[in-house]
Formats: structure tokens, sequence, C-alpha cells
């Protein structure tokens, strides 16, 4: 990835020199100065670094809705102005405060850093009890984002214990600990906060034993990215310089990635495209699937338009006859179910698809066990039987999950994973060094309809890879795969396939009804 251009020419930095270094002053922008002044003395050992933190208008407003000042540099104005009277050299902030106006302009621009994206749901003991009993829960969040779209999902992913999940929300103002506080205190039921500030926090000696004590006895739900997309550029942190100052443009060209300043970049500009300001209800991020990434983004747009967008190259020829396995899910096997089911071993469990959990007494195990689920589809599946679930893969695949479970937030270690799922696949899991628990058989169950359809088929979308191997043999020579990403993927690959890889389902099913001229298969 190519440097930006202010970004191609780099300057020496002579040893003993001076950086002065600006932000807010709560502990995680203290946090993020302290990253950033850890990439600039990696680059250049000998330099000296100052730190000069101030409190901006948006700290010491409180009264001042959040929702109305959300994306318009509420907290960074007053540093940016630091900058430009010469009272600091590099500013460092969170990147999703700051406008697409103030990146776009004149000032320079370094992305050193990038958490974890998601966003976090944290319940409070009083809060699962009140679910239990049907009673209304009280969410803190001043995000028209979250509230358009996180509650609209929890109704759905929290344990289905009664009727119905009845979520209000109430703004809520405060740093990361004083959020957390106020959930203590009972003013809240749960509140949505931001997995990477959680994360820095929890990474820092000084800082963690307070938020750990305060995250002790709740429960947690890492909200997924594809249903409650995050604000843009969440997680990255961003340092700035003025035009002028040719020092500070020299660290800003050793500490920047290129890579994360690329994802910054494609996701602000994809959220001009949808609506500017402080009252965005949509999200847009970056989504890390095979050896690629994608710019996703969907919500609502300014004019209230509901929207998905997947940025997504290469993509099948959309000529010819297709065929997608979509639109016969349920028609390719039958199932057989192990009698009785042994109960799990381990204290973490990986359901990779919903039809693996029908047993009573495997359900109530899954009641009193931390459970992940392969998407969100297996997630509302559990949810309904009862099951509390921590988060999942967003139908990326297991690996991606993986690089999730090492956050300090999480921490889970893949030996203490055990991975529900059938017999035929069991074997590929445990090949992978996965324990696995299998409930149930498929048996192949060929139809002439779809054979017909897949015999005349010059592109197919496969959610499965047992559904190639069913109809293989069948296939035209040149017949075009595609699938989306994950063991599907890794496994047609196996069998010496090439297929156009998807990130998701739904990404597929996006570019489907976007692109592709023909009436649907069935």
């Amino acid at each position: 990835m190519p440097a930006p251009p202010y970004l191609k020419h780099s300057h020496d930095m002579p040893g003993g020199q001076t950086i002065r270094l600006t932000g807010r002053s709560s502990r995680l922008s203290l946090l993020q100065i302290g990253i950033v002044a850890r990439r600039i003395r990696a680059a250049f050992p000998e330099i000296n670094i100052e730190v000069k933190a101030r409190s901006s208008r948006g700290d010491e407003l409180q009264q001042v809705p959040l929702h109305t000042v959300e994306g318009s540099d509420f907290f960074t104005r007053d540093i940016f102005d630091a900058l430009a009277n010469g009272e600091a050299d590099i500013a460092v902030h969170s990147l999703k405060d700051m406008s697409s106006e103030h990146f776009f302009g004149g000032n320079r621009f370094a992305v050193p850093d990038r958490e974890h994206t998601h966003d976090v749901a944290i319940f409070t003991a009083t809060a699962v009890s009140k679910l239990r009993a049907g009673q209304p829960i009280i969410i803190g969040t001043c995000s028209p984002r979250r509230e358009e779209m996180a509650t609209v999902f929890l109704k759905k992913a929290l344990p289905q214990w009664t009727n119905t999940v009845s979520i209000e929300t109430k703004p809520i103002r405060g740093n990361v600990e004083t959020r957390l506080q106020k959930l203590d205190t009972g003013e809240y039921d749960a509140t949505i906060l931001a997995a990477a500030g959680l994360n820095r926090l929890l990474r820092s000696e000084k800082d963690a034993p307070l938020v750990a004590r305060l995250l002790d006895n709740k429960k947690l739900v890492l909200l997924p990215l594809v249903e409650c997309v995050p604000a843009p550029c969440q997680g990255a942190i961003v340092a700035e310089a003025h035009p002028s100052n040719e020092k500070a443009i020299a660290v800003l060209d050793r500490i920047n990635n290129p890579e994360l300043y690329e994802h910054c970049v494609q996701e602000k500009r994809t959220a001009a495209q949808y609506g500017r300001g402080c009252l965005q209800r949509f999200g847009v991020t970056t989504l890390a699937y095979e050896q690629d990434t994608v710019t996703y983004a969907a919500g609502r747009d300014e004019q209230d338009r509901e929207f998905s967008h997947w940025d997504i190259t290469p993509v099948p020829d959309a000529s010819g006859t297709f065929f997608s396995a979509t639109d016969h899910m349920g028609h390719f096997f039958e199932y057989r179910y192990s009698q009785p089911v042994a109960s799990p071993d381990a204290p973490v469990i990986y359901v990779s698809n919903y039809k693996a959990v029908q047993d009573d007494q495997l359900i109530l195990a899954l009641q009193k066990r931390k459970v992940w689920a392969a998407g969100t589809k297996t997630w509302y599946e559990l949810a309904r039987q009862g099951i509390w679930v921590d988060g999942c893969a967003d139908a990326l695949g297991l690996e991606a999950l993986q690089k999730v479970w090492t956050m300090p937030l999480i921490g889970i270690d893949r030996a203490d994973v055990e991975v529900i799922t059938h017999e035929q696949a069991a074997a590929n899991w445990q090949k992978k060094g996965w324990q696995t628990l299998v409930t149930y058989q498929t048996i192949s169950r060929p139809r002439k309809e779809i054979t017909d359809q897949i015999v005349a088929a010059d592109t197919v979308f496969w959610t499965g890879f047992q559904q190639y191997q069913l109809y293989k043999d069948v296939l035209k020579e040149k017949v075009q795969h595609a699938c989306p990403s994950g063991e599907t993927a890794a496994l047609l690959r196996s069998a010496g396939v090439d297929p156009f890889v998807f990130p998701t389902i739904k990404a597929f099913q996006q570019w489907r009804k976007t692109s592709f001229p023909l009436p649907s298969a069935g």
C-alpha cells in the first residue's frame, strides 16, 4: 500500500530534538498518547518527548447530549487549535471522534495503531434478573447508530426466557470508567462501549485493576460487526500535525501504518456517501476475510433509507445461468441425531450450526457455559432456547474468531474451546487441533429439481462443502464456483476448486440482489 503523498519524503530527525504531544486528559486518551510516544521512541531513540494533555470542550460540557455532536470534532476542536497555535507538535486523537471534513483537510495525519473494532454490551446482574422476569431493561447510550442497530439486534439475541425482550434507552455521558460506575449505582441496567477502549485500559498496569473490578459480575455480549456496524474508524488512533511543522511530519512518516491508514481513509470516504454530521445511524468498518479485506457499511442514511454496502472485488461473471444453494436450504440433507448426546467437557462452546443443538440435556448444559456461535442465524436460534451467547464469528469462520478471543476483554484460550458439530465435519476440526462434540449426522438426499438446475448452471454458489461433494459429478466443465469465506472456501480449495469468495452469505446476497440480472433460481 503506497504511503499518502505527504509521507513519501522522509526526513531525518536529529538526536536530542523535542517533540511535544497533546491530547485529551482522560485515562484512555493518555494511554493512546502513550502508544504514540512509544512508536516515536522506537523510530527515534534519542528524541525527547513532552506530553501536555488538556481537557476539551466536549469533556467540560457534560450536559450536552452526545448524539447532537458525535462526529463533529466536539472532543477534538480544542486540540486542533493547540497545533495551529504552535503549542504542540503532534496531537493524538481517537479517529472516530474526528470529522471527515477535518481528516481530509489541510493537516497531516498518521494512523499508527488500531484495536478491535467491535462494540460490547455490558449487563449487570440486575439486568439478567429483569430479563428472566420479562421486565424492561434500560441501556445507556447516546449514539443513534447504537440505538438503531444494537437494541434491535439484542431483542433477538438475548436469551428468550419470556415472550419478549423489552429494551429502553437512556442518554449516558462520561468516560469509560464513569459509565461502568453508573451501572453499579443502578442508574442503568446496561451500557454499550467500544471494545477498543476497554482493551487498552485492561492492558494498562495502572488502569486495569479499576476496569477489571468494574467489569466483575457483569455479563458481556460482543456485538457482531455485520449486524451492529461500528462507527467509521472505531478503534483507530490518529496522530496529527500542522503542514508547516516539518519535524512533526517526519515523525508521522515513520510511525504511520500504511494499511491501517488506507482502511481508515476508505471508511471515512464511504461514510461521506451516506451522511455527514452528528446524527449518523449507520456504521462503517473494515472486515478481514481470507487474505483480503472489505469495506462494509450498513444502517440508515441521512434520508432515512436503509442500506447495506459491500465493497467486494473480484466477483463472478454475472452472465449465464446461476444457481444458489441459499434458495434450497434444508433440501440437501436429512439429519440424524445422536442418542444420547454426550455432555460438553470444555468451559467454552463454539456452536458451528444451530442444527447441532436440539437435545434438551445439551441445551441445559449450554445454559451453564460460555457459548459462541458461528453466525447470527445460529445465535438467534440458541437465544430462543434460553442460551446466553457471548458473541459470534460473524460467519467469517472460527479462525477469524480466534483473533477476537485474544483481546484482554475476552481472554479465551483455544484449549478451553469445544466445537459442537456434525459427524462428517468433526474429523476436519480435529485435524486442526480442536476438541469436538458430535451431535448429529448429515444424510445426503439428492433431489431431481436441484440436480437439473445445477446441471444447467454456469455459476454455482455453495454454502457448504458437502453440497459440492453431493453434486460435483453433474457440474459443467467450466462452471464458476462461489462461496462464503471460512471452512467452505478452504475445503473447496483442498478439492482443487478455486472459488470466488464472498466475506459472508449476507455479502453474497447483497451482490446478487444488485448485480445479477437474472431472477432467483427455484
